[in-house]
């Protein structure tokens, strides 16, 4: 069933979340729609890893809710449980991380079949050739029998991409995932994400990278002190920012990269 375009994918409300004493989330709210692609903006310790792991169940919250496509999946009155975060709606997103966190001891084809093998009962000779196809799509074919250690840290990214949509998530989160690469490593993770966003994946994407916001988001939210400061299209965000704190920060990046 086709959800309603009017609907939000994702709809956080009044979200809090603390590490001891340092709040991290102060009342973030946020929806997001269908098809849109949401870059994550601002300084280190603004909250941005912590909102997506947030999404994931990967973190409790104080307090607030997160619904997915219109039902609730995380609430605080679900914060003593054992479980998070609702099994099918962990399966609709996807989240790649800085690190890859990949299976070591697996090669590539395994990391990729493993989850739909065991999450989905896929049989095995169908997840493979799912698996191959997307690894000749962003250009791995040749290293579906390679383990993690003979890879390139942009290999590493791609294929932990390509293991999250094996899955066929309906939203995709990335967190940093070319802040650990090397320069000339960051453009071919960067184009496999340009091509996910050029089939109209919904993603939600924390970077550093002013360059990359520009070009693949459909809007940018600017996070500082745990709350959201700017949020609109990128043109305006990243060229012609409303709030003093977002221009103090968009013009010291850029100064920086200069």
């Amino acid at each position: 069933m086709t959800m309603s375009l009017s609907l939000p994918l994702v709809k956080m409300q009044k979200l809090h979340k603390s590490y001891g004493p340092i709040q991290v989330l102060k009342g973030i709210d946020i929806e997001m729609k269908p098809g849109e692609r949401v870059v994550v903006i601002g300084p280190s310790g603004g909250g941005k890893s912590t909102l997506l792991r947030v999404m994931m169940g990967l973190e409790k919250i104080d307090s607030g809710s997160i619904s997915f496509e219109g039902n609730s999946y995380i609430s605080s009155e679900a914060a003593d449980r054992k479980t998070l975060i609702d099994t099918e709606v962990r399966r609709s997103i996807g989240m790649v991380f800085q690190h890859y966190t990949l299976f070591p001891h697996l090669n590539v084809l395994q990391n990729l079949v493993l989850a739909p093998c065991k999450v989905r009962g896929e049989p095995k000779a169908k997840a493979e050739a799912r698996a191959e196809a997307l690894l000749d799509r962003f250009g791995l074919g040749a290293k579906a029998k390679a383990y993690p250690a003979q890879l390139s840290g942009g290999q590493k990214q791609r294929v932990a991409i390509a293991r999250a949509l094996m899955l066929d998530p309906k939203l995709m989160l990335f967190d940093e995932v070319t802040s650990a690469l090397d320069p000339e490593l960051v453009s071919e993770v960067e184009h496999v994400i340009l091509q996910l966003a050029a089939q109209n994946m919904p993603m939600m994407i924390v970077t550093h990278d002013m360059w990359f916001a520009k070009n693949i988001a459909s809007r940018v939210i600017f996070c500082a002190g745990g709350v959201v400061v700017e949020d609109g299209p990128p043109e305006q965000v990243l060229g012609a920012p409303r709030e003093e704190r977002t221009k103090e920060f968009i013009d010291r990046v850029f100064h920086i990269k200069q």
